[in-house]
């Protein structure tokens, strides 16, 4: 199950990265070589839609990194910050979860 949740992390992490446009483009122009008579409305609609997706989780990934270089720093400068929170985000979200929970429980 670890394994799992740690692929399905990393295919979010890769969706984000630049090379996921070419791989799109590249599937779209191997499409039009090879099954012209297919790439009606319905295909080219696809083809926008995981193209949106793709911009979508592109824009998310962004934020969420500022957000975090922006409470890395917030951390680093606090004395009495737990420096270790800055590598919080190298877990699993379902341990995240898990660890703000257990942190409000003990409040």
């Amino acid at each position: 199950m670890d394994a799992i949740r740690q692929l399905l992390t990393r295919l979010g992490e890769l969706a984000a990265h630049p090379g996921a446009f070419g791989i799109l483009i590249a599937y779209a122009v191997l499409w039009f070589v090879f099954d012209r008579e297919s790439l009606d409305w319905h295909a080219t609609t696809t083809l926008i839609v995981w193209f949106m997706t793709l911009l979508i989780q592109r824009a998310e990934h962004r934020d969420t990194q500022a957000l975090q270089a922006k409470m890395d720093e917030l951390l680093h400068a606090h004395v009495r910050a737990d420096n270790a929170m800055t590598k919080i985000d190298e877990r699993e979200p379902e341990d995240i979860v898990r660890h703000r929970s257990e942190a409000r429980a003990a409040d």
